[in-house]
């Protein structure tokens, strides 16, 4: 189906909630006409992970954080158990994010598998069920970076989607504020290729809660096509394509296609995105490039071109600490300290993003906020 923009920002009712409650609280109008308005002015600030700059990703904590930090997203990346259960996990291997490697009866299960062309060796969620899952326990990913994450090590469990879903729901009631999801598939030709894809249980976990429209506030994300293209004939929620700077969908190569992400970012193939998606969610550097010693170039005119053809445009991923930031933003010589995190997000908002990925949600909250 042909999908068209209906709102910019925050839209819809609360997770299965009975009342509507205005996504942006503090001077909110009554009237849906500038409740709408209003929408279109805040680009919507998306919890990457949850607030994974404090708390190990993906899990409810993190996602709590980001939420009591005032995100209007938060970021469950999808992957499948062995018993056909959408865990939040940012890859299917799991040694980097979970205690699994500490747990003897589950040593056999290390394997060496070629996700989407790359082999990769370690445990996956796909070997688990979702009862064995849950003896695990989540960790940081990036100890070095985030050493105060460390804390955290050991107490978090991995959540399903639904308990995410949860979340935003009562979270939502509690606020009186719509707090949205935005799930990613992962993998998704892999998953399908092993007999358990991710469109049937994301779709029937959206239906059994009643987020099937428009308005509601669900935005489902992938690096991949064609299962993009599947899922708008499932359900009437708002798609987005995510484009990488470097490489192309996994299911070009499986198809043959020759094209890029990088041909995708171009007015043509941005035109043939609309056809299916409502929006794109772009590597910072489609939008403004950096030279080989990593400053800035002169933006493109990818937002333009992708707003053109009636495309949201949502940009991933905004991280405060100085080895994630352009040289031009960079405080100090210590990698790990935070730059000026404030002068990035000046700088892409300027442009006219309608939302960014961030790991530390509060620092685009108040960059949005000052821009007011």
């Amino acid at each position: 189906m042909r999908r068209t923009l209906s709102v910019l920002g925050v839209a819809g009712a609360l997770l299965a909630a009975a009342v509507v409650v205005p996504a942006v609280a503090a001077s909110a109008d009554p009237t849906p006409g500038a409740q709408r308005s209003e929408a279109v002015k805040r680009p919507v600030v998306i919890g990457h992970r949850g607030a994974s700059g404090y708390r190990p990703e993906h899990t409810l904590e993190s996602y709590r954080t980001a939420i009591r930090m005032g995100a209007d997203y938060i970021e469950p990346d999808l992957v499948s158990t062995r018993d056909g259960v959408l865990v939040a996990r940012h890859e299917n291997e799991i040694s980097g994010t979970t205690d699994v490697a500490a747990h003897p009866e589950f040593a056999a299960r290390k394997a060496t598998k070629t996700i989407d062309g790359v082999s990769v060796t370690g445990w996956f969620t796909e070997d688990f069920t979702l009862a064995e899952l849950r003896t695990l326990r989540a960790k940081e990913r990036l100890p070095q970076v985030r050493p105060t994450n460390t804390a955290f090590d050991g107490k978090l469990e991995i959540p399903t989607f639904q308990e995410v879903i949860d979340l935003a729901r009562t979270e939502s009631k509690a606020r009186r504020r719509t707090i949205g999801i935005y799930p990613e598939t992962k993998h998704p030709s892999y998953f399908a290729s092993i007999g358990l894809p991710l469109e049937e249980p994301l779709v029937a976990a959206l239906k059994a809660n009643r987020l099937t429209h428009r308005n509601d506030p669900v935005f489902i994300q992938s690096f991949e096509t064609a299962n993009l293209r599947k899922l708008d004939g499932m359900i009437d929620v708002r798609l987005v394509q995510l484009l990488d700077a470097t490489g192309r969908p996994y299911d070009f190569t499986v198809a043959g296609d020759a094209r890029t992400y990088v041909d995708l970012a171009s007015a043509t193939g941005l035109a043939w995105i609309g056809g299916y998606a409502d929006g794109v969610g772009l590597n910072k550097n489609l939008i403004v490039p950096r030279d080989a010693a990593g400053r800035l170039l002169a933006p493109t005119t990818v937002i333009r071109d992708a707003h053109r053809v009636k495309l949201l445009v949502h940009a991933w991923t905004f991280r405060a600490e100085n080895q994630f930031l352009p040289v031009d933003f960079r405080i100090g010589a210590d990698p790990n300290a935070r730059g000026d995190i404030t002068a990035e997000y000046e700088l892409f908002l300027g442009l006219g993003l309608d939302g960014v990925f961030a790991d530390q949600p509060d620092t685009a909250v108040a960059a949005r906020a000052g821009l007011a």
